[in-house]
């Protein structure tokens, strides 16, 4: 078990993580150009399926473990109104996770994913961040250790999802934080707040903001403005990163605490990869923020990592083609 105790611990532990496998990606590439089908002919799953090998350390991979992690969180800013549910609901859709009852469960069941939950001191929510800091240096890293610690080593895709009403609200706030321009930009209905209920939940990620907006690098900001379970997921993310494990990104509140890695090590996220454009409006903005091109586009917000989890069948298909297709000289087909 690793437990980080100062933000510095995990700067360097960013600074340190281990790059792409050449030779794998080398031979994917190879691989990919020999297999019976016309160059580019399967478009973005061969790109995937290069990447997929790059990181899995072998140009003929296999994708058969997939983890999927959810992280809840309460967030002290709620209070404020910010969502259309009340924070009880946060404790009640993990019991629902815990049960088999939800969206996520159905979607690892389908792409035989593990699913594994993590409610963050639901009893202790954070701090208003319009009052001060959302977490102290400790909270952070705390909760990022959670989600570090998460991550089975056995595993070879990871997925994280979250839940924690309120936490669109941290989510604007954080990429107001990093890359600027109005409140409004970065701010959505998240559950579905409209009207003068959004104006409100816009004026207070803009007082966040100008509390923390200078706090300094995407760590500083993610315990400024952020959650534990948005602390957990970038843990979960940096140790897949740690064990060169793949990972498929959900939407606006996983980019963001994505995004915070990213700010603070350039390359943070080179194994990761957008699983797909969520609803939230400003979703679309943060990826192209992060260089990060999403696989799908279906209307999806609702969190709990259901997107990425489907994308699973979409790199599992890619990876079928790759690895099991014929090539030319093993089918006796004249490669043009």
């Amino acid at each position: 078990m690793t437990a980080f105790s100062s933000l510095d611990q995990i700067r360097d532990v960013l600074s340190k993580a281990p790059t792409a496998n050449d030779a794998a990606h080398i031979g994917a590439q190879e691989r990919n150009g020999q297999l019976t089908k016309p160059p580019g002919a399967l478009g973005r799953l061969e790109d995937l399926a290069i990447w997929y090998a790059s990181w899995h350390g072998n140009p003929r991979p296999k994708l058969v473990a997939p983890q999927v992690l959810i992280f809840a969180g309460n967030h002290g800013v709620a209070a404020q109104g910010v969502s259309a549910f009340p924070p009880e609901v946060t404790e009640q859709m993990v019991f629902n996770f815990q049960a088999g009852g939800a969206a996520i469960n159905q979607l690892c069941k389908a792409f035989d994913a593990k699913l594994d939950v993590f409610a963050l001191d639901l009893d202790q929510p954070t701090h208003d961040f319009t009052t001060g800091p959302a977490m102290d240096e400790a909270a952070c890293a705390t909760a990022f250790s959670a989600g570090w610690n998460a991550v089975d080593p056995t595993s070879d895709l990871i997925v994280t999802g979250e839940m924690g009403i309120g936490n669109t609200t941290s989510a604007a706030a954080i990429c107001t934080a990093l890359f600027g321009g109005a409140a409004s930009d970065w701010t959505g209905a998240g559950t579905g707040v409209t009207g003068e209920a959004l104006d409100a939940k816009t004026a207070i990620v803009a007082a966040g903001v100008a509390q923390h907006g200078g706090a300094g690098d995407g760590l500083d900001i993610l315990a400024a403005l952020g959650g534990r379970e948005l602390a957990a997921m970038a843990g979960a993310i940096a140790s897949a990163r740690a064990h060169s494990i793949p990972v498929l990104l959900d939407g606006f509140i996983c980019s963001a605490a994505a995004a915070c890695l990213a700010k603070t090590q350039a390359s943070a996220l080179d194994h990761a990869v957008a699983a797909h454009l969520s609803a939230e409006g400003a979703h679309a903005n943060l990826l192209k923020k992060i260089d990060k091109k999403p696989i799908l586009s279906l209307g999806l917000r609702l969190g709990e990592g259901s997107g990425a989890a489907l994308a699973i069948g979409i790199l599992k298909g890619a990876i079928a083609c790759h690895s099991g297709m014929a090539t030319f000289a093993e089918a006796g087909v004249a490669d043009g």
